[in-house]
Parts: structure tokens; C-alpha cells; sequence
């Protein structure tokens, strides 16, 4: 494998015409890691004729010129949290109402603008008026996909982070989604074991159940929709991508979806971004006890799909 330690110019080859940029980059980098390619892309260090380009997804085209600028500034954040993203807050917890296109935490050191960050600021920025000590860390339990809008908690004490670690692990979180997936999908539980590499550098399912992690995630058809269908999927377990690796290995990837999509026989439905939304968040307040339930309605950017899928 090539070390990579300063910056390198490729230009897309004739055999590349059409390829995603991730594959097309690791090509060229004699097969680094994936995640060490996604990570350079999604952390705004490669360029395609000279524009930054931070999807994995995009197509590029025989003859482009392809940097990874190693020394490129990781992005800023002047991002601020309005209050109406703060569903509760108190000594030893906060829950928010993720936006899209935000990462949960920092995927790679030094990265800017992550949710955890922005929470961060805004606690402080509040303190005084909350009546409320600034400062500290905050507790990761569980992630949303930068995609992925919704409920997520952080903690705010070492009491609540092993708290809800304990109940993470135990499975008692109730965490359900929304999502809008391609096709009609029938009412089932979708039982798993998941890998981190399936055999070509995607997560998935295998059949060797001493390999992977167990995944069981249950979906309930909410509403069908012209080629698609709105479901709701209740976490048994919280693995990564789990939803939308066992939506699409079942024939019904999400609209959006640019990662696990092999497989769909009909068309792609166009969609903004990935439609997933993190809906319902309960549990018993790591500290106190108390049962803590809270609901975050449908984003308008998903209402706008489903929408435009409903049946005139």
C-alpha cells in the first residue's frame, strides 16, 4: 500500500470514465484503506479540476484532473445551534435535533463544524442564562450518518455516559427512523450479521455469523407511495449504516442512497439527500431514572419527496 504523506495529481484514465471518485482515488493510491480515502474526500482535501469535491459519489470523467492536497485546511464552522434544535437539556445530558449534511463527531482529528462541536458552543454561549456551568466534554453514545437528520443525546457527565452506555448495550434505547425507500416494502424483521467489509470495501451482511456484528432491525410500512414506500424501522440493535444496509440487501435501498444501491431493478428516484430521519429517541435518564421520550415530526425535505410521490 502507498504512504501517503504530501499531495499527488492523477488524471482520470480512460478506464476510470465513469467511475466514482472514491474508487477512482483509491485506485491511484494502490488500494488505500477506504475509509482513509472517504475520509480525505468528505474532509474537503480533493479537488476534481481544480473544485473541492466532498461526495464519494460523484462520477468522474476521463481526463479530469484529480488532486488529494494532504496540507489543505480542514474545514471551518461558523455554524450556531438555533434553541429550537435543543429538545432538553440538563447537568448531565443534552438531546438535539440533528440537521443534515452535519457530522455527529469528528471523523477524522482536528475536523471542524461537527455537531458535537457546535452543541459545544452553544452550551457555553448559554450557561449563563441556564444558570449552567460552561465547559467540559461531551459524552458520544450513539451517531447519526452526516446524511441523517434527527434525534441523537450526548452526555454531559462520566455518571451519564455509562449510564446510557450501559443501556445502549443492553438495548434498551428506543430509537426509531423514518425513512423513504424504493419499492413496496412489506412489514418484516430483517435479522443480520454485519461486517465492515463485505469483500469490497462496503459494509454488509455475512453468512459467517462468528465474523460480523448481530443486527435486527424491524420495519413497518408506514404509506406507499408511487414507487416508493415511507417506513418506519425500530432499532433492536445500533450498528452503522444498519437500516440502510438492511433496506437495500432486502431490494430496497433508500431514495438517496449512494453507497449501498446494487440491485434496484426499476429506476432511482431522485432525492436531495439520503432519506433517513431519526423520529423517536426514548430512555431512562441515566442519572435520575426518569423515562425521557421525545419525537422529532418528518424534515420538510423529506415531506417535499414523499409529496411529490403520492399518488394524484
Amino acid at each position: 500500500m502507498m504512504a501517503v504523506d504530501k499531495d499527488i495529481t492523477m488524471e482520470v484514465g480512460p478506464n476510470q470514465n465513469g467511475a466514482r471518485l472514491d474508487y477512482a482515488l483509491r485506485d491511484a493510491l494502490e488500494q488505500a484503506p477506504w475509509s482513509r480515502v472517504r475520509g480525505w474526500i468528505e474532509s474537503g482535501k480533493v479537488f476534481v479540476d481544480g473544485e473541492v469535491v466532498r461526495d464519494p459519489g460523484v462520477r468522474v470523467r476521463a481526463g479530469q484532473r484529480v488532486e488529494l492536497r494532504i496540507t489543505a485546511p480542514k474545514p471551518g464552522s461558523s455554524a450556531r445551534l438555533a434553541s429550537t434544535s435543543i429538545v432538553f437539556v440538563d447537568a448531565h445530558v443534552v438531546v438535539v435535533r440533528k440537521p443534515p449534511g452535519v457530522n455527529s463527531i469528528p471523523f477524522e482529528p482536528g475536523e471542524r463544524g461537527t455537531l458535537q462541536e457546535i452543541v459545544r458552543a452553544w452550551l457555553n454561549r448559554t450557561a449563563a442564562s441556564r444558570r449552567d456551568p460552561a465547559g467540559g466534554d461531551l459524552g458520544v453514545v450513539h451517531r447519526i450518518d452526516k446524511e441523517t437528520s434527527g434525534l441523537l443525546v450526548f452526555t454531559r457527565t462520566l455518571a451519564a455516559k455509562r449510564g446510557l452506555d450501559a443501556q445502549m448495550k443492553n438495548h434498551t434505547v428506543e430509537r426509531r427512523y423514518l425513512a423513504l425507500a424504493h419499492g413496496h416494502v412489506a412489514k418484516r424483521t430483517v435479522q443480520s450479521s454485519l461486517v465492515r467489509d463485505r469483500g469490497d470495501g462496503i459494509r454488509g451482511s455475512t453468512s459467517d455469523e462468528r465474523r460480523g456484528q448481530r443486527a435486527v432491525t424491524h420495519v413497518v410500512p408506514v404509506e406507499r407511495l408511487e414507487g416508493a414506500t415511507l417506513v418506519s424501522c425500530r432499532l433492536e440493535t445500533g450498528r452503522t449504516h444498519q437500516v440502510r444496509i438492511h433496506l437495500a440487501e432486502s431490494g430496497h435501498p433508500l431514495l438517496g442512497e449512494k453507497v449501498y444501491v446494487r440491485g434496484l431493478p426499476g429506476p432511482f428516484l431522485p432525492a436531495p439527500r439520503l432519506m433517513l430521519h431519526a423520529a423517536v429517541l426514548g430512555f431512562s435518564h441515566p442519572v435520575g431514572g426518569t423515562a425521557l421520550r421525545f419525537e422529532d415530526p418528518m424534515p420538510e425535505d423529506m415531506r417535499r419527496v414523499a409529496d411529490s410521490l403520492r399518488k394524484r
